[in-house]
């Protein structure tokens, strides 16, 4: 049996492919269902078995719009793609229409595939997906992901712990509601050694003068993981005070923020990795 599989070569993703036998420790992915799979943080590599069977048995794929552009192209040319992503400021894919198209497309006896970036129930609303699921009486299973607030982290050589510097780690969301930052982050201030925040571009700078304000040291490395795992990954430093400058000239959505004295342990670990990602430090006004 023929199965796409990935290579890399020269900063592009290839498909190619092997001959292989089917795997018995695949599930079957039965008409009438949906599964939800995590993308990961962006390289195609780093998709877990299950994730690629699930690509390639698809009838049809509702993808977030982090998903890179070359998992997606590992999917049969037959399979129908549709994007539903949530773009800050830009166009939106209101979450009940997801939930009411996932059970559509499953009644009528497809194999319907939900693809998010990273894992599904790290800030990705498999959850509300899945009761919506259970409700409808529609067959349905998760397949974890790499999550980008640990995936990126790792290939940006920043170890988010790290004995005798960080010993906790919190995962956050600066994603805001009308009035602001949904989360208290007075409160989280001093809650972790290593704060991860997710879709915090935008909040970043009310979320630094928070944090500083409630303790936390404004003079804290902070780092900017942009892209991460792709080809076009990049890493900005900074610290928390000038957190909220250095996101002003941002335009990539794939922004991972990660705050504490491990930020600086990436520049001592990056020189001898030759696959780390590129290092510069953002210019302070």
């Amino acid at each position: 049996m023929e199965k796409n599989i990935f290579r890399r070569a020269d900063s592009a993703y290839i498909p190619t492919m092997i001959d292989t036998a089917p795997s018995p420790t695949h599930p079957d992915f039965a008409p009438g269902s949906v599964w939800l799979a995590g993308a990961g943080p962006g390289d195609p590599s780093l998709l877990t078995l299950a994730a690629l069977h699930a690509l390639q048995t698809a009838d049809v794929i509702l993808h977030d719009a982090l998903v890179a552009p070359e998992i997606l192209a590992l999917a049969p040319a037959r399979t129908r793609l549709i994007a539903t992503g949530k773009r800050a400021g830009g166009a939106q894919t209101p979450q009940l229409a997801i939930n009411a198209h996932l059970i559509a497309l499953a009644q009528q006896n497809l194999r319907v595939l939900r693809l998010k970036g990273g894992d599904p129930f790290i800030f990705g609303r498999g959850g509300e997906e899945c009761l919506a699921l259970a409700a409808a009486s529609i067959p349905h299973r998760v397949i974890p992901g790499i999550s980008a607030g640990i995936g990126a982290a790792s290939a940006a050589m920043l170890p988010i712990t790290h004995r005798g510097v960080a010993r906790s780690v919190l995962f956050a969301t600066g994603e805001t509601g009308e009035t602001g930052p949904q989360v208290d982050f007075a409160r989280l201030a001093q809650a972790a050694d290593t704060l991860v925040l997710y879709m915090a571009r935008n909040s970043i700078a009310s979320i630094a003068a928070t944090l500083i304000a409630a303790g936390r040291n404004a003079d804290d490395p902070v780092a900017f993981l942009l892209d991460a795992t792709t080809p076009r990954q990049h890493i900005i430093h900074t610290t928390l005070a000038q957190a909220g400058r250095c996101a002003r000239d941002l335009t990539t959505e794939a922004t991972l923020i990660i705050i504490g004295p491990v930020v600086a342990l990436s520049a001592l670990l990056t020189p001898a990795a030759p696959h780390a990602l590129p290092l510069t430090r953002a210019q302070e006004a």
